[in-house]
């Protein structure tokens, strides 16, 4: 497809995965760039846009770019930083920041022949884990026993029947603890473990999967990278530095799952997440839709980058 706009890229100012990608296209020529993050808006980031009977028309302007709204040949929605108005009110700043929400998330969001990598409102439905795990099941992934409830006396039979069993975070907001961010763990959880205070909010439990080794699935468009993660964590995310990688061939059948799976959220991306066991089967842990990927190109020498920058490009669909 010949598309000669501009490559859209939203995301915050510490965002090292996309500079790699810039860097790549830049060095090829072929795709003008504007980046911006939402917070930019309204102070340094302008738009304008007219919605008629063919579409939406108009400009995004940053201190450097101007983007035809017309004519955008792709978007990479990473992880902006969202709305900010300080110099409001409480009840201001709620008013201000749902109609920049609706108003330029909105426009952005419906962009004509635009590519999104992936589209906003499909990573927002693909976020919940519910959901993941309910279309990876259709799918045909395997999948450890899951339970999702508020019901103490649930969660304790549920660890009694599928014991050993996880306790995972439905979303991984960042606390700070002294000053220091951090977030909530998987961990081993016993019956006795659960008190009461499970039925404040939604937890989820899931079997542990008795693993050998860990994979990270990272699909960009038409290409799928496959990388093992060998290490002695539960969750090897916690200690990069106890890490080992190396590329390895997926289970016959497994790539028409993955492509089912992103089909039906609507993704062109997807970071999966699998833990492989002492018989060689593959479990399927997770989907996220903005995972983290460029640091396995270094680990591995995969061409990740040069594949984003294709399927940003239009050159892989």
């Amino acid at each position: 497809m010949t598309n000669p706009g501009p490559v859209l890229v939203v995301t915050n100012l510490d965002d090292p995965t996309t500079d790699l990608v810039i860097d790549e296209l830049h060095d090829r020529g072929t795709a003008p760039v504007v980046r911006f993050d939402s917070g930019d808006f309204p102070t340094t980031l302008s738009f304008a846009a007219t919605i008629t009977p063919h579409g939406i028309t108009g400009t995004l302007t940053t201190p450097t770019r101007t983007a035809d709204l017309s004519n955008v040949r792709s978007l990479y929605y990473r992880r902006p930083s969202g709305f900010t108005f300080p110099h409001l009110s409480e009840q201001d700043t709620r008013f201000a920041t749902t109609q920049a929400r609706y108003g330029l998330g909105g426009v952005l969001a419906s962009l004509p022949g635009c590519l999104y990598v992936n589209h906003p409102h499909r990573i927002g439905d693909a976020e919940f884990k519910p959901s993941g795990l309910a279309v990876a099941a259709d799918c045909g992934f395997r999948l450890p026993p899951t339970l999702i409830t508020t019901e103490p006396d649930a969660a304790r039979a549920f660890v009694r029947q599928h014991g050993p069993v996880i306790y995972k975070p439905l979303s991984t907001p960042l606390y700070r603890v002294d000053g220091v961010s951090c977030t909530v763990r998987v961990a081993d959880v016993l019956p006795e473990d659960i008190d009461d205070s499970v039925a404040g909010t939604a937890h989820l439990f899931q079997q542990r999967v008795e693993k050998v080794a860990d994979v990270r699935v990272t699909v960009i468009g038409d290409r799928v990278f496959y990388v093992r993660i060998d290490s002695d964590l539960l969750d090897w995310r916690t200690d990069y530095d106890r890490l080992a990688y190396s590329v390895v061939k997926p289970p016959e059948g497994l790539e028409t799952q993955l492509y089912a799976y992103l089909s039906r959220f609507g993704l062109v991306f997807g970071a999966f997440d699998f833990a492989i066991d002492h018989d060689g089967q593959w479990w399927f842990l997770e989907c996220n839709p903005s995972g983290q990927w460029a640091w396995l190109e270094h680990e591995t020498g995969l061409p990740m980058i040069a594949a984003m920058a294709d399927l940003l490009e239009r050159k892989s669909e």
